[in-house]
């Protein structure tokens, strides 16, 4: 019989599945809304502010250097380290000084007195409140900048080989709690008899197994993984006590123990539960097993939720139950999609029932996941920009996109399970039960015939009669168009949902859009502006006889540090002219820097000079000068001009 792809004509189920569609269409347009009202909110901790600040060029040797991030973190012995242009220690080798006020987190650490002039860099590195390391560099000079031989490492704390088998745990951890969660609702919710089907037990076990050495290596890799970056620090002692004390550590320990009440449900479920015969006595364990399975279940995707992005910034409180359950449909809906794959391939007896239960669920599953994925969204992109310009929100449009993808390919699953019937099943199950016991029969008398057959001929024959069995069912399920159809296109599902959950895990360990645009700001806003030197030519008029002219300065080589003033003061005719006085002064007006007066010396007729002008950093710069025509006749003008 040849299978023909279901046509789009009515049927039972058509009705939530167009409805899905619909909710995939608001969706979007809710997600754009929220996106344009979002307030502030943070994960992944960013460097904010310093002082210095980066690039800077200070007089005399501050007393101490402070870092201000934009949430919680934290830090230990050598978190921030300031090296002296020789690459050796600068500051006093002190844990960092908490000096975090109200909302504003900042930590510090003291420098040796009588620090020489020179290039200083401040290396920094410290954890996130979500979990994450985060790290970085910047420099600052005193009296002057100078060459530094410096050298940092060139990847980023939680990168290299550790970072990568950190990550493929990651991704460990999530598929195995998918199956486990998803596996065994699939089984208790849609098809209570996969309780006693082996590949079902497989499918729940493998995910336990797998979870659980994911979240092993996790707590071993957990110290190098924020520090070292050395798989040797693994098996250190202290470090594997210091991850304990932390967050995440506490996390991971939580989990495992969860995991150990899980073996227990597990049993129960593919024990007790798959031989329990009388009606009433398996629904009341089954309320049970749903119940306890479910406070697990829910108790493990905690370990995430206060652990990770969830459990910082933004309306932390609702985030973190807001998460475990995004959490927890998305293992009802993939898991329970592997489940039924599963139960397609390899048991011939899944009956329509079972897959049209799993339909309701999946479609429950899929509006859990849509209002909160808007709301984590909201929290960590904010704005269109975040969305489209950094790589969080790039990775969370094709998260998108791959959920309208197999939410397609899901339309056209349940337009096979509309069409889905028992009766071959039923049959293929009879006839391959019919089978067996024939087999068993043929075995059992060839076993007891002992003059008849030798046993190991015998034990060979039984051997083949069984692959004999196992075909003839494969080739029964395999005769059914419907349940072929279903297969094929289950497996495409499962297929996107393997993408899918590759780059949910590459999303959850990236820096949120939101964090990204606001450090990317503030490096903005202190970075140096590009040097080069700065010309400037104001006209000016004081009023009296011969006050009319123009001032011409120029500041070379124009950025933070020392630099030559010059100034030519030119009358109307152009020609140079001599005044009385003549001052200059320079405001940093975004930093309340100033007026740092300069007074040049008289070099030759119209010609003014000063050496040795500090810059102390980069910004808009206002530059006043006052010119005196006589005694009585003067004038103030200003221009701002930017100086790195």
């Amino acid at each position: 019989m040849t299978a023909t792809a279901p046509r789009l004509g009515a049927s039972p189920i058509r009705r939530p599945f167009a409805a899905a569609a619909l909710v995939a269409a608001l969706v979007s347009l809710l997600f754009g809304l929220m996106l344009a009202g979002a307030g502030p909110a943070s994960a992944h901790a960013a460097l904010t502010g310093s002082d210095p600040q980066d690039g800077a060029v200070v007089a005399t040797a501050p007393k101490e250097v402070t870092l201000t991030f934009s949430e919680a973190i934290a830090v230990g012995d050598g978190s921030i380290r300031v090296l002296d242009p020789s690459s050796k220690r600068a500051d006093t080798g002190a844990e960092p000084k908490d000096l975090s006020e109200g909302s504003t987190v900042r930590y510090g650490v003291e420098l040796h007195p009588g620090l020489p002039d020179g290039t200083y860099t401040v290396a920094w590195q410290a954890v996130s409140a979500d979990s994450h390391p985060i790290s970085g560099a910047f420099t600052f000079s005193i009296g002057a900048p100078s060459e530094t031989t410096v050298a940092l490492p060139s990847e980023e704390v939680g990168g290299g080989p550790v970072g990568v088998v950190y990550g493929i745990a990651r991704y460990a951890a999530y598929t195995g709690f998918i199956l486990l969660v998803g596996g065994a609702a699939f089984v208790l919710g849609c098809w209570p008899r996969g309780a006693s089907a082996r590949p079902m037990q497989r499918l729940v076990v493998r995910g336990w197994v797998t979870l659980t050495a994911a979240t092993l290596v996790m707590l071993l890799l957990r110290s190098p993984y924020t520090g070292s970056g050395k798989f040797a620090d693994a098996f250190d002692l202290d470090g594997l006590q210091a991850v304990l004390d932390t967050k995440p550590g506490a996390a991971l320990v939580s989990r495992l123990l969860l995991l150990g009440a899980t073996a227990l449900f597990i049993a129960v479920l593919f024990g007790t539960y798959a031989r329990r015969e009388d009606a009433v006595e398996k629904k009341d364990l089954t309320f049970g097993l749903a119940v306890g399975g479910g406070v697990v279940a829910a108790g493990i995707a905690a370990t995430w939720a206060m652990s990770e992005h969830a459990s910082t910034g933004l309306q932390a409180g609702i985030a973190m139950p807001v998460d475990v359950l995004h959490l927890l449909a998305v293992a009802a809906w993939l898991g329970g999609l592997v489940s039924l794959l599963v139960a397609l391939y390899r048991t011939p007896d899944i009956g329509s029932g079972a897959v049209r239960r799993f339909s309701r669920v999946a479609f429950g599953s899929v509006l859990v996941l849509a209002a909160t994925g808007i709301y984590q969204s909201w929290r960590q992109v904010g704005s269109w920009s975040a969305l489209t310009g950094t790589r969080y929100g790039q990775l969370l449009i094709i998260k998108v996109a791959l959920i309208a993808v197999l939410l397609a390919v899901a339309w056209f699953s349940r337009r096979w399970t509309a069409r889905l019937t028992d009766t071959t099943a039923a049959s293929g199950g009879a006839e391959a039960t019919d089978t067996a016991a024939q087999d068993a029969e043929e075995v059992s008398g060839t076993e007891e015939a002992p003059d008849g057959v030798d046993p190991a001929r015998a034990a060979q024959l039984a051997c083949q009669r069984a692959v004999l069995t196992a075909t003839k069912k494969k080739r029964i399920r395999d005769a059914d168009p419907e349940r072929s159809g279903l297969r094929r296109s289950v497996l495409a599902e499962a297929a996107v949902a393997v993408v899918l959950l590759a780059v949910t895990t590459v999303l959850t360990s990236t820096e949120p859009g939101r964090t990204e645009e606001e450090a990317g700001a503030g490096a903005a806003a202190t970075a140096p502006a590009a040097t080069g030197p700065v010309n400037l030519s104001m006209p000016f008029d004081t009023g009296g006889q011969n006050g009319k002219g123009t001032v011409r300065i120029d500041i070379d080589p124009g950025r933070t540090g020392s630099n030559e003033l010059h100034v030519w003061v030119d009358g109307s005719d152009g020609k140079p002219m001599d005044v009385p006085e003549l001052k200059v002064a320079l405001t940093l007006e975004a930093q309340e820097i100033g007026p740092l007066p300069v007074v040049p010396d008289r070099l030759a007729e119209g010609h003014w000079s000063a050496s040795g002008v500090q810059i102390p950093m980069a910004g808009e710069w206002k530059v006043d000068v006052t010119v005196r025509t006589s005694d009585i006749d003067q004038v103030t003008i200003d221009e701002n001009v930017k100086i790195g």
